[in-house]
């Protein structure tokens, strides 16, 4: 049998014969291992196209993703924190703020912008998990108020797209003070009847959950992204309890009561639109009043 199939000499590939392609052209599903060619991943959304598996997408990319093109306008951008502590943990908190503005390409963890969203005029703030985890800081509370008093200024819609670790500790107390700024402007856009949609998306915990996060009047997620306020180590040596297995998914709040619905994050422009068009009684995009079905009700 060798005779008839002789194996083939291995030849050596010569360095120049090699392709080598840039580390950053291949990403991995973390839920399905599928390889996936990154730019159509990001065409997708960071949605994997084989098992649905939400990636993070950056702050901007949810700019692009909810605003019309050409409508948006950003707010507050020269923002930036301050060290009112002067606090240092392995390194002093103004060379970690330094730090993250290369990093994350942006002044702080929050992108406040106007825009329409599907011709409806909206205000929007965004969070921006790659700058120090998406922490509130003073900034992030500042802008968040800011956006909400504009909101109320010109009776417009608020959208937020929540991914934090939550409250600063680099800013102790004045970032838990934002917990409460921002809450009271929020209750301000409930008294005015002005619309407050929260979008939650992994991660979404802490302080950030404990306040504005999971005050609007409609909450909605997306799948599988991890929403709480406390660790389950800390919840079970508090309570003295077992938690049950994904207790801190989206599927499981939905499940319990504390979310309206999960949304694919591709319709989450659509489903804000038929949702925002029902509540405000505006024609929907087809001419007609929007009819928006129930937010739990499946696609």
């Amino acid at each position: 049998m060798d005779l008839w199939f002789p194996k083939k000499p291995k030849t050596k590939l010569k360095a120049a014969d090699k392709r080598e392609l840039p580390g950053d052209v291949w990403e991995k599903c973390p839920s399905c291992g599928d390889i996936l060619y990154r730019e159509k991943l990001r065409e997708n959304w960071n949605v994997c196209p084989t098992c649905g598996y939400h990636l993070r997408l950056p702050a901007a990319d949810y700019v692009r993703l909810l605003l019309d093109e050409g409508t948006e306008e950003e707010y507050d951008v020269e923002m930036r924190s301050v060290d009112p502590l002067g606090f240092v943990d392995l390194k002093p908190y103004p060379e970690r703020l330094e730090a993250a503005q290369r990093n994350a390409g942006s002044g702080d963890a929050l992108i406040a912008a106007s825009g329409a969203l599907d011709t409806i005029q909206i205000q929007t703030a965004i969070m921006n998990f790659a700058f120090i985890g998406g922490s509130m800081g003073s900034v992030v509370g500042e802008k968040i108020a800011r956006a909400g008093l504009r909101s109320l200024e010109r009776s417009e819609p608020l959208v937020i797209v929540s991914a934090s670790g939550g409250a600063r500790m680099m800013e102790g107390i004045f970032s838990l003070m934002q917990m409460a700024k921002t809450s009271a402007v929020l209750a301000q856009l409930d008294q005015a009847s002005i619309p407050y949609i929260s979008v939650l998306t992994d991660p979404t915990t802490g302080g950030v959950t404990a306040s504005y996060a999971m005050l609007g009047d409609i909450n909605l997620a997306e799948p599988g992204a991890l929403i709480g306020f406390a660790g389950p180590r800390v919840i079970e040596q508090t309570i003295k309890q077992e938690l049950p297995e994904g207790f801190q998914t989206s599927e499981f709040l939905l499940e319990h009561g504390m979310l309206d619905a999960i949304v694919d994050r591709r319709e989450l422009k659509s489903r804000i639109s038929a949702l925002l068009r029902h509540i405000l009684g505006m024609p929907g995009s087809n001419g007609r009043t929007q009819a928006a079905p129930p937010p739990d009700s499946p696609e």
